[in-house]
């Protein structure tokens, strides 16, 4: 009878680790498919307008582009200053110069806005991602405070219904031993 009683409690104590090591599993998938979303982002597909707006505006807001245009620009009104009056194409008020900044400005503008809005809506989905990442991970927190609770409570149960068991036990040693002395 004795025998049988500890392997009830040894059983009891079993399905509490395994419960407890099942939380555990379960936990670690769920982190483990956040961990490979984020690893693994859905891949972005772009036509070629979209490439080629980011890689105009990529070069547009760059330092090579601002000294390249500026080396141009001086190199235009030093040549057009400096040269006879028959190799000059575009004299002294530089109209022609003036002509095709304000068209590079035209086109790169709008380019430059595209690529731009295009960034914005990453950022959005980027900033979206996060919240949902920052949700999942609260429910998460809040599911293993539930989960621990809910453990405690079955760890308390069992800490009382053993030390019952142990009691009972105890009395029955102690009646033994008793009924030994007599």
């Amino acid at each position: 009878m004795m025998d049988q009683e500890i392997d009830e409690l040894l059983s009891e104590e079993n399905a509490h680790l395994n419960k407890l090591h099942q939380i555990v599993k379960d936990t670690l998938d769920a982190e483990e498919l956040i961990v490979h979303n984020l690893l693994n982002p859905p891949i972005e597909t772009l036509t070629k307008g979209q490439k080629i707006s980011d890689k105009v505006a990529m070069f547009g807001g760059s330092w090579k582009f601002i000294i390249l245009f500026g080396v141009i620009l001086t190199v235009w009104i030093a040549f057009n200053a400096l040269a006879l009056d028959y190799y000059r194409f575009d004299p002294y008020p530089f109209i022609l110069m003036n002509l095709i900044l304000s068209c590079i400005a035209a086109l790169q503008a709008p380019i430059i806005m595209m690529s731009q809005n295009r960034q914005e809506e990453k950022d959005r989905m980027r900033s979206e991602n996060d919240y949902l990442i920052n949700l999942k991970a609260e429910m998460q927190i809040r599911s293993l405070q539930q989960k621990m609770d809910l453990l405690l409570e079955d760890q308390i149960k069992t800490l009382f219904d053993t030390q019952e068991k142990q009691f009972i036990l105890l009395k029955e040693i102690n009646q033994k031993l008793d009924d030994l002395k007599k």
